[in-house]
C-alpha cells in the first residue's frame, strides 16, 4: 500500500511541487529517512492515460496550467494595465513530475563562465547581472549523479567548449536524425563546431526503462514508453519505494503557514474536491517552478510579513528571466521526415559565450529540431497563403523543413516580475498572477545576431528556401527563471546558497526561480543538478538539528 499521512501528521519535510527538483529533493530527503509528503496540484497519470494528441496537448492546455482556471495578466511596465490574454504567459505543467512530463529533454549543463559573469562583464546599463554564490567546480559532482540516477544520453567530450565532466554519459547519444545531419553539414562547412545534443531520453534500457522508439513527440507530451526521463517515471517512484513518502496529487498548495516565531508550520492546500486542509510540517521545501513559487510566498503575507513570505528583500518576484532567442526554418530539396524521432539530436556552441565585439551582451547555442504539424501549419513562412491551394501546398511541404533553433540569455532586471493581480482571481479565489516583462536591449540585440547565424548555416547546408525568424518582445515562455535568486546578500537575495530562505530559517526553494542569471537555454539539468546539492544540505543541516 501507498503511504499515507493524516494532515494532524507533522511530517519532516512537505515538498511542494513534483517536478525536475521537487522529485529530486522527495527521493533524497526520503531516502535519508524523513517523512515527506509531496503536494501536486495537478493529477497522478499512468503511461497508457498521457495521449498524443496534439490537438489537445499542444493548443488546449491537456496537462498545462489552463488560462480557464488559473488565467494570468500581463503588462509591459508598471504604468500599464494588466490584462489578460488568451492563452497565459507562463506555461508549465500541472500534473505529477511537472514540466519534465512534456519538456523536450535538451539537457545541457551550464559553462564556468555562467557563474562569474558579473565579474567579467561588470555592471550592465539597465539590467542586474550577477555573480552566482557558487562554482561550476562545486555543482559539477551533481551534474555527474543527475546524468547517472537519472538518465542522459550523449557523448562526453565532443563539444570543443564544454567544461570539464568527471565522468562521460551512461548511454550513447541518440541517433542523428535528418536535422542534426544538415546541421552538421553546413555548420563544418563554416569552420564550425556541431556536436550529438545531450539528451534525458534513454538511447539503451537504462535503470529498468527502454529506450526511445523513435515515436517523434516529445516535445508538450508526456512519453508514453517512459523513455523520457521525467521525474514521474524516475526519481517519484523511488521516493516512494522508502516507505516515506506519499505523493498527494491534485493538492492546490495556496498557503504557507507561519508561526509566531516566524517558523513555516506547514502548509493550506485544496484537495480535488476544493476543501480546504492543512498539512503540519517541520520544514517546507517550495519546488513549485519559477513563477508560482514566488506567487506562493507573496499569498504568504501576514502581519509580520506584508510583503510576502521570505521577502525582506523585496526580491520575490523580481528578475523574471526566460531564455530570448532567434533562430530560422528552412526548407530542402528532399523529405527529413522531422516529425519521427527525438526532437533534437545535433547542436553548437561555437557562440556560446558573450563577446563585447559584437556590441552586447548574450550568448548561447543551436539546435536542429522540428515542430509538429498542428504547430507547423499555424507558422508559415511570410509571404505565403494562409487558405486556399497555396496553403495546401506549403502544408504538403511540410516533411521538407527543419527548423535551427537558437537558445540564448536573458538579463535581470528588478523590474521585470511576478506579483499578485490586485483584480483577478483563479477559480479558487486565489490572486491570480500577474506578469511584467519588457526585454533587455541587449536580448533583443542578440536575437537578431542568433538569427543572422541561423540563416548563414542553412544556406550553406544547402536549403531551397529559408524563411528567417523576427525578433519580437517577449510575451511569456516556458523557462521561468530567477524570480526568488539565491545569493550571499539578504537585501539583494531570497535564498542563500543553499536554498535556505535569508528570512524563514526551515523554508527552501529550490526550482528555476533559484537561478540568478538566465543560463544559455536549456535550465532544467542545471536546475536538477542544484535539487540534489540543496538536498546533501538539506540532510546534512537535518542531521545537525540545523533547520
Amino acid at each position: 500500500m501507498p503511504t499515507t499521512y493524516r494532515t494532524s501528521d507533522t511530517v519532516d519535510f512537505i515538498v511542494v511541487g513534483s517536478g525536475s527538483a521537487g522529485g529530486i529533493m522527495a527521493r533524497e530527503l526520503a531516502q535519508a529517512g524523513h517523512s515527506v509528503v509531496v503536494m501536486e496540484q495537478g493529477p497522478r497519470l499512468d503511461a497508457h492515460e498521457f495521449e498524443h494528441d496534439e490537438l489537445k496537448y499542444r493548443q488546449l492546455s491537456g496537462i498545462t496550467n489552463n488560462p480557464a482556471t488559473s488565467p494570468q495578466t500581463f503588462r509591459r511596465n508598471e504604468n500599464e494595465v494588466a490584462v489578460q490574454r488568451a492563452s497565459n504567459s507562463l506555461t508549465y505543467a500541472r500534473v505529477v513530475g511537472g514540466s519534465s512530463t512534456h519538456f523536450n529533454a535538451n539537457f545541457w549543463r551550464l559553462h564556468e563562465i555562467d557563474f562569474h559573469e558579473r565579474s567579467v562583464w561588470g555592471a550592465i546599463e539597465g539590467a542586474d547581472l550577477v555573480d552566482w554564490p557558487i562554482t561550476y567546480a562545486e555543482l559539477e559532482p551533481y551534474y555527474c549523479k543527475v546524468e547517472w540516477e537519472v538518465g542522459v544520453s550523449g557523448l562526453a567530450g565532443a563539444s570543443p567548449f564544454a567544461s570539464f565532466h568527471s565522468r562521460p554519459y551512461p548511454m550513447p547519444h541518440l541517433p542523428i536524425k535528418s536535422s542534426g545531419v544538415l546541421l552538421e553539414k553546413g555548420a563544418r562547412a563554416l569552420g564550425l563546431h556541431p556536436f550529438p545534443s545531450p539528451m534525458a531520453i534513454n538511447s539503451t534500457v537504462y535503470r529498468g526503462r527502454p529506450a526511445c522508439v523513435q515515436c517523434g513527440l516529445c516535445g508538450g507530451f508526456a512519453c508514453e514508453v517512459k523513455a523520457k526521463n521525467s521525474s514521474v517515471w524516475t526519481v517519484i517512484p523511488e521516493a516512494e519505494a522508502t516507505g516515506n513518502c506519499e505523493v498527494r496529487s491534485e493538492s492546490y498548495v495556496f498557503r504557507i503557514g507561519v508561526n509566531d516565531a516566524g517558523r513555516a508550520t506547514g502548509v493550506h492546500y485544496f484537495d480535488k474536491d476544493r476543501v480546504e486542509h492543512f498539512q503540519n510540517a517541520r520544514a517546507v521545501v517550495v519546488c513549485a517552478n519559477g513563477s508560482e513559487t514566488p506567487r506562493l510566498l507573496l499569498n504568504s503575507a501576514t502581519p509580520a510579513h506584508p510583503d510576502g513570505l521570505a521577502n525582506s528583500s523585496g526580491a520575490v518576484g523580481r528578475y523574471l528571466m526566460f531564455n530570448k532567442g532567434g533562430g530560422a526554418a528552412a526548407r530542402f530539396e528532399h523529405p527529413l521526415n522531422e516529425y519521427k524521432g527525438a526532437n533534437v539530436t545535433m547542436m553548437l556552441h561555437d557562440w556560446y559565450n558573450a563577446d563585447p565585439a559584437r556590441g552586447f551582451y548574450g550568448g548561447g547555442g543551436f539546435t536542429a529540431r522540428s515542430g509538429g504539424p498542428l504547430t507547423w501549419g499555424q507558422s508559415v513562412p511570410e509571404g505565403t497563403p494562409t487558405w486556399g491551394q497555396g496553403f495546401k501546398e506549403y502544408l504538403e511541404s511540410y516533411t521538407y523543413w527543419m527548423n535551427l533553433a537558437g537558445h540564448g540569455t536573458s538579463l535581470a532586471r528588478e523590474t521585470n516580475r511576478i506579483d499578485l493581480d490586485p483584480e483577478l482571481k483563479d477559480a479558487w479565489g486565489i490572486p491570480a498572477m500577474r506578469v511584467t516583462y519588457t526585454d533587455h536591449p541587449d536580448d533583443l540585440k542578440h536575437a537578431q545576431f542568433m538569427i543572422d547565424r541561423a540563416v548563414e548555416i542553412m544556406d550553406a547546408a544547402g536549403a531551397v528556401q529559408i524563411d528567417p525568424g523576427h525578433v519580437d518582445l517577449a510575451t511569456g515562455g516556458v523557462h521561468l527563471l530567477g524570480t526568488c535568486r539565491m545569493g550571499d546578500d539578504p537585501t539583494r537575495s531570497v535564498i542563500d546558497k543553499y536554498h535556505r530562505t535569508h528570512d524563514v530559517r526551515n523554508l527552501f526553494l529550490c526550482d528555476g526561480s533559484s537561478l540568478p542569471t538566465s543560463t544559455r537555454g536549456q535550465p532544467t539539468h542545471t536546475i536538477e543538478a542544484l535539487a540534489f546539492r540543496a538536498a546533501h544540505h538539506i540532510n546534512e543541516f537535518a542531521a545537525r538539528n540545523e533547520i
